[in-house]
């Protein structure tokens, strides 16, 4: 588990050595490294799209990166000898946004949707969807993140994500009213354009899920099968526990915990693979969002029974997260019987305006 998964040094431009529990990487390895993946990600755009103004558009934003690195050290910055750490959590989301947008493109080709259209998209998740998280779990942990700030400390720390705290909820929640609008807007159908994203999210929610375990959130209740694993003391996991007065502040680790970030992230792996193949054999519009909506509240309330980082709420003994579970869970039921109904219906009156026509 790594917090910083690596720190990009200066004063050496080929250095790679571990030093604590930090990888201190030459900014030479990661130039290389950066545009090996822009060439390639640059070639399956290309090939997907077959579009030249967004290649072009990509890669101005590949081209950021290794501009920044580079004047680092010519402007003399502070970081130039401290070094750029990459969080881990941080590239997990990365990684997932990026990976679920390129596979929604094809599925979008495959309903007739102009491609362009998931890439536009993405900003209406994304940002409403960071700011939802944000918001949940401001509301969940207000005393543990702003209390007793004041000022404009009390305003960094609402917006400080480096101190962890988005829920997975609250991106669905910012996510859906920034997709509506979107669709609104652009007079595009919810559901064909949810069938074409849901599978994607739970992609990126299994890249999400690893960073949340090389970060320490989302821990486990105590484990003693053997793939327990123990926790740094850098990590968000080990401060919570010291927190509460389970491990002395001079432990070594934290007691053997479930992975339950592992867990999730194989679920949601798990899923996104099962939806994608549902997608193309979907009965109906809207079935594959219908359907991800019924079983993924299901993995997740299962799953919080052995999690141990957020209390039940409402004197309801169930946490936040598994009362949303059920809420969804019965919203993707609904959605399920409704559209069967609408589907057998649409049917019958069509063969009914043939026998007509006969």
């Amino acid at each position: 588990m790594r917090k910083v998964l690596l720190r990009i040094v200066f004063d050496q431009y080929w250095q790679m050595e571990s030093v604590g529990n930090e990888l201190l990487v030459g900014a030479g390895w990661v130039l290389a490294a950066w545009t090996l993946i822009a060439v390639v990600g640059l070639a399956v755009l290309w090939k997907l799209t077959r579009d030249s103004g967004q290649v072009l558009s990509s890669l101005l934003f590949w081209a950021i990166i290794p501009t920044a690195i580079v004047m680092i050290p010519v402007l003399g910055l502070p970081l130039a000898k401290s070094g750029v750490p990459l969080f881990g959590y941080g590239l997990m989301l990365f990684v997932g946004f990026a990976s679920g947008t390129l596979l929604a493109t094809r599925r979008a080709r495959q309903v007739g949707l102009d491609p362009n259209v998931v890439w536009d998209l993405t900003m209406w998740l994304l940002i409403p969807g960071i700011i939802g998280a944000r918001v949940i779990y401001l509301l969940q942990n207000w005393q543990r993140v702003v209390g007793g700030k004041a000022g404009m400390d009390a305003v960094l720390a609402t917006v400080n994500l480096t101190d962890g705290g988005i829920v997975f909820y609250g991106c669905v929640i910012g996510g859906v009213i920034g997709a509506i609008t979107f669709c609104r807007r652009r007079n595009i159908r919810i559901l064909q354009l949810g069938d074409v994203v849901i599978p994607s999210l739970m992609l990126g929610l299994g890249f999400g899920r690893i960073g949340c375990f090389l970060y320490g959130c989302c821990f486990g209740g105590p484990c003693s099968l053997p793939w327990a694993v123990r926790f740094p003391p850098d990590s968000l996991t080990f401060q919570k526990l010291v927190e509460r007065g389970t491990i002395p502040p001079d432990a070594a680790a934290t007691i053997p915990l479930h992975p339950t970030q592992i867990y999730s992230s194989i679920l949601a792996f798990s899923l996104a693979a099962f939806l994608t193949w549902y997608f193309r054999h979907r009965p109906f519009e809207g079935a594959v969002l219908a359907l991800g909506c019924t079983i993924y509240p299901i993995n997740r309330f299962v799953l919080e029974v052995i999690r141990d980082d957020e209390p039940a709420r409402m004197g309801t003994g169930l946490t936040f997260s598994q009362l949303m579970s059920i809420g969804i869970f019965l919203t993707g039921c609904g959605m399920l019987i409704w559209l069967s109904h609408r589907h057998r219906g649409e049917h019958s009156a069509a063969g009914a305006t043939k026998a007509g026509a006969g």
